[in-house]
């Protein structure tokens, strides 16, 4: 009989205890969504930064990854972040610009001339105050993430001067910036949701579209398009941000701990995304008609464009134009 009372008291407390544990891990749930697919670097890197905030949390934040635009689109996300909804997501800077000006400043062609002069600038002074400000709008910014150089593919020729882009009616998003730039180019600009893209190929009602070598790899647009060139005429982060009202009702130490992991994952990020587009490259050539450029082809690409530079530099802000540019020079002149 008293054995039997412990082993149901032990039971008991057993359970007391499971329970508490389960209702710690539940304490605090942040909800992910991004709009790629679950084979994607950036898709890598947050389950990268569940792992370290659910270990070095405790248990007591539970991380929920949602990919594939389950929880909405880039500014559908955002907007979630700022009504409280949503937890966190990690969109390019395009989709940003609406809510803080400053970020159409990485939308300017070939504004970065390598990864590692990207990174500088990112994590220097001019980024980080472009995340501060993301306050201002109810959105933390943690950090800087990777979606790439985004590069040129058709159907209809080989691609290594600004003049065989003349004529070529490339899909582009709805960005002011990247219609100019192909207009300069001579190319026939066509805003389309990317949902849209792939029918519109193979129907023919674009020729071409541009985006980083893991979204042309993945999407399988080497089944609808022959030619591809390495423009890397937009290099395109990612700002991986969490609701300020989830953010501020954190306890400091487990603030600490999200925002030391999305640090990790960046850098977890930049590594993977740069080695997975190298493959993905090497996997194009087997598939593709692919145009390396060399120096002076580039910089014939980038004379085309400076137009766009004169045309939406008050828009973004002199100031902050010049300011990335002689960041970019800066980091030159130290290599």
């Amino acid at each position: 009989m008293r054995k039997n009372l412990i082993i149901n008291l032990s039971l008991a407390l057993l359970l007391v205890l499971t329970f508490t544990v389960s209702t710690m891990a539940a304490e605090y749930t942040i909800n992910a969504g991004i709009g790629l697919n679950d084979k994607s670097a950036q898709y890598k890197s947050l389950e990268f930064f569940k792992e370290l905030v659910e270990k070095n949390s405790d248990g007591q934040i539970e991380v929920n990854l949602y990919h594939s635009s389950q929880l909405g689109d880039d500014r559908e996300m955002m907007e979630a972040l700022q009504m409280g909804v949503q937890e966190m997501t990690c969109p390019s800077t395009a989709p940003i610009a609406p809510f803080v000006n400053g970020f159409k400043v990485f939308d300017l062609p070939f504004l970065f001339p390598t990864h590692e002069a990207a990174d500088y600038v990112l994590d220097g002074p001019v980024g980080q105050d472009l995340l501060k400000q993301l306050e201002d709008v109810g959105i933390v910014g943690l950090a800087f993430w990777e979606n790439g150089y985004r590069q040129l593919t058709n159907s209809v020729r080989p691609v290594e001067t600004p003049e065989d882009v003349k004529g070529l009616k490339i899909r582009t998003m709805e960005n002011p910036m990247h219609l100019a730039a192909w207009k300069e180019m001579g190319a026939n600009p066509t805003p389309m949701a990317f949902g849209e893209l792939f029918s519109a190929m193979q129907q023919g009602v674009v020729d071409g579209q541009e985006n980083p070598w893991g979204t042309i790899y993945l999407q399988n647009f080497f089944e609808v398009q022959d030619y591809t060139t390495n423009t890397g005429h937009v290099y395109s982060p990612f700002v991986l941000m969490i609701s300020k009202q989830f953010y501020d009702k954190l306890p400091s130490d487990l603030q600490d701990v999200v925002y030391e992991a999305a640090q990790k994952a960046k850098d977890h990020n930049r590594r993977t995304n740069r080695a997975m587009n190298a493959e993905y490259l090497e996997k194009l050539k087997d598939v593709m008609n692919v145009t390396i450029l060399t120096p002076e082809q580039k910089a014939a690409f980038q004379e085309a464009v400076q137009p766009v530079y004169d045309q939406f530099k008050d828009e973004i802000g002199a100031d902050l134009v010049e300011e990335v540019q002689a960041q970019v020079k800066e980091f030159q002149a130290q290599q």
